[in-house]
């Protein structure tokens, strides 16, 4: 029986094929020699094919260097992509701190994803929100309907010239949080209006109309100063008072108007009552409804009748406009009026204490208190000192005082003075001394 030994596994190619054997190992460094195996010990059988000696391969160091090379190639593609993250993470927070400082803080809703990537949108377009679509500031109407939002909005705009990039103006609403507060109504814009103006503007719809009171006995610089306060309305008290004055560029249409001396102003002609005007009325078209109130309300029949008395309707005015400033009960005009007109028919002065008034006013204050002797005034418009009529209105009469000097009641009175019991009432008198009896202990 012959023994075999169990041949190991080798890696080396089939027997049939003609491979190096490997190379022998170098001697030993001990001095002893090898036995030589007995042939009954042989490692292979009799007649069998001559096996191949088993071969140890060893990795090329060629191959491993390439595989080190592919994982640092990789390796530095996620660093590069890291630092890049890292550069754009840097980026967007500074480009949100730009947007801050530019516009203003985000709106609170907004998620982290909108917050930084409006920030950077409004960041790289910070010119074109701050350029107009043009320069016409003529007045355009808007009007914003019920249920509509700011994309509809903002594309409506772009339509009739007043934004150039409806995404833009809807984007930035969209930053600030003003996008669910446009108002339904009415709103004044032009193209020369930048997108964060429109954008505010929307958000505060103008009123379907702007109701204004005109009170009596105002001077015409009150009534400027009150339609100056009033922003819906498109009215410029500097055009309003260079229409007003002496020559001014003033509306056609009203007859009256011949009435008035031209070196006068329209002092006394703006009727006082409560006007409604729409959103966005212009200087012209206020001052319009002014002189078409006075037009309607003082008929063609009282300006007959204050013919028929020798007076134009120019005089009547200015003779109401003191009898407004004066009095304070609608049912003593006719009676203070008898008095003026009873010292003109006779050449006194009117000594009217609300001509001096005129006379020394001031911006802020139009009607200051008279703590000093009227008749040391020395102006054409203080009767203290001049005989008739002042040279013009001083105030703006309502049509109380106005009908009370084309019908006054017919009395014998030259005097009048307050009474002392703080009802506003006046003591009536025909003489001075009874005039001077009148006065308060």
């Amino acid at each position: 029986m012959k023994l075999f030994h169990r041949r190991k596994p080798t890696h080396s190619r089939p027997t049939n094929a003609a491979s190096p054997t490997m190379p022998s190992p170098p001697p030993s460094s001990s001095k002893a020699t090898s036995t030589p195996t007995p042939n009954h010990l042989t490692t292979q059988p009799p007649n069998h094919p001559t096996t191949q000696p088993m071969r140890i391969e060893r990795h090329s160091p060629r191959r491993r260097n390439s595989g080190n090379a592919v994982i640092k190639f990789f390796m530095l593609i996620i660093v590069a992509a890291a630092l890049v993250l890292a550069a754009g993470a840097v980026a967007i927070t500074l480009n949100g701190s730009s947007a801050a400082a530019d516009f203003g803080p985000p709106a609170a809703n907004l998620n982290p994803a909108e917050r930084i990537g409006l920030s950077l949108y409004l960041s790289l377009n910070k010119e074109a929100l701050n350029t107009p679509a043009g320069i016409d500031s003529t007045p355009i109407t808007v009007v914003v309907e019920a249920g509509e939002n700011a994309g509809t909005v903002a594309a409506n705009l772009r339509e009739m010239g007043i934004v150039a990039d409806a995404d833009l103006l809807r984007l930035y609403m969209r930053y600030k949080g003003l996008d669910d507060q446009i108002e339904a109504g009415n709103f004044t814009l032009n193209a020369a209006m930048t997108i964060p103006n429109i954008a505010t503007a929307l958000t505060d719809a103008a009123p379907d109309e702007v109701s204004v009171r005109v009170w009596e006995g105002w001077r015409t610089e009150q009534v400027a100063e009150s339609l100056a306060a009033q922003p819906d309305l498109v009215f410029d008290p500097n055009e309003f008072m260079s229409m007003i004055a002496p020559g001014g560029q003033r509306p056609g249409g009203y007859s009256f108007l011949g009435d008035i001396p031209a070196a006068a102003s329209l002092e006394g002609f703006l009727f006082p009552n409560t006007y409604r005007f729409l959103p966005g009325a212009t200087t012209s078209q206020v001052l319009g409804r002014f002189l078409s109130e006075f037009d309607a309300q003082v008929t063609t029949q009282m300006r007959s009748d204050a013919a028929a008395r020798g007076l134009s309707l120019f005089q009547v005015v200015t003779l109401a406009s003191i009898i407004e400033r004066e009095a304070v009960r609608d049912d003593e005009r006719p009676t203070i009026a008898s008095v003026y007109l009873n010292r003109l028919a006779i050449g006194m002065k009117l000594d009217a204490d609300p001509t001096t008034q005129y006379a020394v006013a001031s911006p802020g204050n139009w009607w200051p208190p008279l703590d000093f002797d009227p008749r040391t005034v020395d102006h054409p418009y203080n009767t203290y000192v001049y005989t008739g009529l002042p040279p013009g209105p001083i105030a703006n009469p309502g049509l109380s005082s106005i009908n009370a000097v084309i019908y006054p009641a017919e009395t014998g009175y030259y005097f009048f003075r307050a009474k002392c019991d703080g009802s506003k009432y006046h003591n009536f008198s025909v003489t001075y001394e009874e005039h001077l009896a009148h006065a308060c202990p």
